[in-house]
């Protein structure tokens, strides 16, 4: 299974605007630097809780197949689209009675596949993330991103070691929202 996120959340607005007051930065000379920071410990929050604290449009490629098959992120919000891929030819849009969606309670987005058709694999677009804009992220993940981007940005100055591992206050205000399976 492979995601690729097609429309990611965008770090420019009042994500930066927060990093810069922590950070004490007035300027914009490190503006792009930042969101790229923010955009990197963003990724190291959906590692460690295992959901994306932003919205973002995102696309799995699975095998066309009648088992159910997870999407790789979560909390999906809406399944957008299901389009099936030959081996040979463009993408076609699959009946809607020609495969099943579920939403689960845990956040997770499932979709299996009954006919096929042409298709060997599909393409399923969706919607993840826990809110759709930087202002509405719970406060203990929004003030987890800003403090380890800060962290980042500090880094670069030499402390290139720490820049390597997750710093515990971060950890503690991302744990409540660690998602953790059973195998």
């Amino acid at each position: 299974m492979k995601r690729t996120i097609l429309t990611p959340p965008d770090f420019t607005g009042g994500a930066l605007a927060d990093v810069k007051q922590w950070l004490a930065i007035a300027t914009p000379a490190h503006d792009d630097a930042l969101a790229g920071l923010i955009g990197a410990a963003a990724e190291a929050c959906e590692a460690f809780t295992g959901t994306l604290p932003l919205e973002a449009t995102c696309e799995d490629v699975l095998p066309a197949s009648r088992e159910w098959q997870v999407l790789d992120a979560r909390p999906v919000n809406a399944i957008l689209a299901v389009e099936g891929i030959p081996a040979e030819g463009p993408r076609f849009a699959l009946p809607a009675q020609d495969y099943a969606l579920a939403l689960d309670p845990d956040g997770s987005g499932r979709v299996r596949v009954m006919r096929p058709g042409a298709a060997g694999r599909i393409a399923v677009r969706y919607l993840a993330g826990y809110a759709p804009e930087w202002a509405a992220l719970p406060d203990t993940l929004r003030h987890g991103i800003v403090r380890l981007a800060a962290e980042l940005f500090r880094a670069q100055d030499g402390g290139g070691e720490r820049a390597r591992i997750l710093p515990a206050a971060v950890a503690a205000l991302w744990h409540p929202w660690r998602r953790t399976r059973l195998i």
